[in-house]
């Protein structure tokens, strides 16, 4: 038997496969994509059936060279990258690299997937190997060539109408849209007032809480007493009423089955990592593409989760004759129910792999191989695994009740309370939930109680609340409402709010996500000027077509020909007809003090201001919210603006407080409120100051020259005063990971220097 070649995309994966395939197999990765479009306008011509022009990707060129020397000596190749749209692109890559090379002539290809690294898995898919999908490869094409025609084509248009360095993307753009739209609902929103009336009350010494339910023979509604004075009055015709105790006239028992929620997908994952465990959906994906590639238990490499790109939520047979006998074992035969659970998927268009997201084994408990995992590893495995054997647990058994508690005929109160008969699914696992608000009345235990019998009452208490706005999305309520109107798919969730935030459309605050000033803009810009392509339901309608085009139901070509020609008529429409004030400038009503003229919200370097629209005849400005920034400060005794000669004040900002010139917006001087750490080692590039510990804007830690910006260099690893013994680099960092812990490392790309600090702490203890 000649020697086989097989492909993976990342080393780890590489490195587990080959364990399990032995001799006369080699397995290299590709790193990834191997060749992309060309980076210039002209790599997708419409012109010619949307026909695009690649290069090769500089950093992965290597890796390409390493798969064709070793094609040369192999017999077999087969193509064995990840199992969805994206894995398929790559394949074909490579494919069409390796046949323009001739390096494939004579040889056997293959494709193999599989939805787990586990032997058994890979030895299958070895044994049965298939053609490349046509239809999957061409909607990754359709996929890309449009992600490339709207940037390469509304980019350019945002550098002109509102700032140069903008882009806009496909999907970004109406994920944006749903933010900023969130966040004018709450700035539009006006609370109403309301009041809620609760008795306490005992029963046989157990002190419990009721709510007013029916007052004056109506059904109270949410604003039915919507001030104090009602209150009051409502509380004292109620006391009066009672008279020291309340009788119950009803209590109504049911018992109520909980089921368990499906297995996990990408997105639900993503959602219930956030919730219990604070991940990003970035750091989700990639932890759980670790435990995908394989963890050493034991000296075996073993891929612990099933792949973890995926909007299925079914199980394998094989996997739930496993899960039922596990929890038979663990749990007992009354918490396993007649027939498995079976699921039904929400997409129509799930087809990015064969199963939900679980472990490859139920048997690899997370508290037994613990200690073979990092602390993030163990947290996201764990509740990968708890979601699992749950989902394929009986029902939970609640006994609920709920009383009135009448204070005469027109007016009772009413308690509700639930008690955990059988806890089933819930011994193991319950669904986390998004902006839950504290006081669930159906949770709480009451006393026994029986019709007719009185109960007394310890007090009234009227109690004054406001209507509260939506909340701003979190990232588990973002990827939900993502998913709920089809933009993007499960895989790109993560890469949409990454991209977001890098381009500083939007912010975090609280883990919530707030729009910036340069995202409000584009937003209006788009949703003004191309309100079609922003619209939730002509996203989700381009991803149906991209599924149908991967199930062989559409050809790509026409889907792109319907899109691109009322696309680019209207960029070049709005190229003509929109001038740049029009999108920056905001009319509001109101004069400006110096001159006259009209005011108008602007948009500056800085974020956004009120100026006058003579400028620069006049330049007035001032601050878009000046009435909360009076608020927001504190003035420094005796301290004067180093520039202007102005009062200096602490000054709140969106990134915290900071000390700023009173005469702003006309000095912009700032400075910190905190001075930097001196860390005592002196900058290696212009050896005049020491390097300074500071906080970049975003919360992290980095280390810089105290003559910035005369001096600009800086690093994110903190300095260590001490030469690089092997390129002589006068400063060295300290850099701490997880699995090598702390070690001295140069910070010079160029060289390679590396020092564990824990070996020469542990000779320092020797010697001492």
């Amino acid at each position: 038997m000649g020697k086989s070649l097989v492909i993976v995309e990342s080393p780890a994966k590489a490195k587990t496969i080959k364990k399990y395939l032995g001799k006369g197999f080699e397995v290299l990765a590709s790193y990834g994509h191997v060749r992309d479009l060309l980076p210039k306008e002209g790599a997708v011509d419409p012109a010619n059936d949307f026909a695009m022009k690649y290069q090769l990707i500089d950093k992965n060129e290597k890796h390409l060279d390493a798969i064709a020397k070793a094609m040369k000596k192999s017999d077999s190749l087969y193509l064995a990258t990840d199992p969805d749209r994206e894995g398929e692109a790559i394949s074909w890559h490579l494919y069409e690299i390796l046949k323009e090379r001739g390096i494939l002539d004579d040889k056997t290809v293959g494709r193999v997937s599989f939805n787990e690294i586990t032997k058994k898995a890979i030895q299958e898919a070895i044994q049965h190997p298939v053609e490349l999908s046509k239809e999957m490869i061409n909607a990754q094409l359709a996929r890309r060539a449009l992600d490339y025609l709207v940037g390469f084509n509304l980019s350019p248009l945002l550098w002109k109408k509102i700032r140069r360095g903008l882009s806009a993307g496909r999907v970004q753009s109406p994920a944006l849209r749903l933010i900023v739209e969130r966040e004018l609902e709450i700035e539009k929103f006006e609370p109403k007032e309301y009041w809620t009336i609760e008795a306490d009350v005992e029963s046989d010494g157990t002190a419990f809480g009721s709510k007013l339910f029916h007052y004056q023979a109506k059904k109270l509604g949410q604003f039915t007493i919507n001030d104090e004075k009602k209150a009051k009055a409502a509380e004292k015709a109620l006391n009066k009423a009672a008279n020291g105790e309340l009788t119950i006239t009803k209590v109504e028992k049911k018992k109520r089955k909980r089921n368990p929620t499906a297995p996990f997908t990408t997105s639900t994952l993503q959602q219930e990592a956030a919730r219990k465990l604070g991940f990003t959906a970035k750091k989700t994906m990639s932890i759980a593409q670790q435990l995908y590639e394989g963890i050493d238990l034991d000296g075996e490499t073993i891929g612990l989760i099933t792949y973890m790109r995926t909007d299925s939520v079914n199980l394998a047979e094989e996997a739930l004759n496993e899960i039922r006998e596990f929890i038979a074992k663990k749990y007992g035969k009354e918490n396993v129910p007649k027939e498995p659970r079976v699921y039904k998927t929400k997409s129509k268009n799930a087809q990015e792999a064969h199963e939900a997201v679980r472990p490859t084994s139920i048997l690899h408990e997370p508290t037994v191989i613990k200690k073979s995992l990092s602390k993030d590893q163990f947290r996201l495995y764990g509740l990968i695994w708890k979601r699992t054997v749950a989902c394929q647990m009986i029902h939970a058994t609640l006994d609920t009740v709920s009383v009135n508690l009448s204070a005469d005929d027109d007016n009772y109160f009413r308690a509700n309370g639930s008690t955990l008969v059988h806890p089933g699914f819930m011994a193991v696992y319950q669904e986390g939930a998004d902006d839950v608000k504290a006081g669930d009345d159906d949770e709480k235990m009451l006393p026994p109680l029986e019709e007719g019998k009185t109960v007394k009452l310890l007090k009234i208490k009227p109690d004054q609340h406001f209507t509260e706005p939506p909340p701003r999305y979190s990232e588990a309520s973002l990827v939900k409402s993502l998913e709920e109107h089809g933009i993007g798919r499960p895989s790109t969730y993560a890469s949409i709010i990454s991209t977001l935030q890098h381009r500083e459309y939007v912010e975090m605050d609280k883990k919530r996500f707030i729009p910036t000033d340069v995202g409000r803009i584009v937003n209006k810009f788009l949703t003004e000027h191309f309100t079609k392509y922003v619209d939730y339901d002509f996203t989700a309608r381009m991803e149906d077509d991209l599924d149908a085009i991967s199930r062989g139901e559409q050809d790509w070509v026409p889907v792109m020909k319907n899109f691109w020609q009322p696309f680019k008529d209207l960029v070049d429409d709005k190229e003509k007809n929109v001038d740049r004030k029009d999108v920056t400038h905001e009319a509001i009503d109101e004069k400006c003090p110096e001159c006259g003229g009209d005011l108008a919200i602007r948009l500056g370097r800085r974020g956004r201001f009120i100026g006058c629209n003579n400028y620069p005849e006049c330049s007035y400005t001032r601050n878009v919210n000046d009435e909360d920034d009076e608020k927001d400060q504190e003035a420094i005794a005796g301290r004067k603006c180093p520039e202007c000669k102005s009062d200096l004040l602490i000054r709140h900002g969106k990134y915290g407080k900071f000390i700023g010139c009173s005469g702003y917006p006309d000095c912009r001087y700032i400075e910190p409120l905190e001075k930097p750490e001196d860390t005592g080692v002196v900058c290696p590039e212009c050896k005049k100051g020491n390097m300074l510990k500071r906080k970049s804007r975003r919360g992290k830690i980095f280390f810089s020259c105290e003559h910035y910006p005369t001096c600009k260099y800086a690093v994110w690893n903190e300095p260590i005063d001490e030469a690089c013994p092997d390129c002589g680099f006068p400063m060295l960092t300290k850099k701490v990971t997880k699995r090598r812990g702390a070690e001295k490392v140069c910070p010079q790309q160029e060289c390679n220097f590396v020092a564990s600090m824990d070996e020469e702490d542990d000779e320092e203890q020797a010697a001492s």
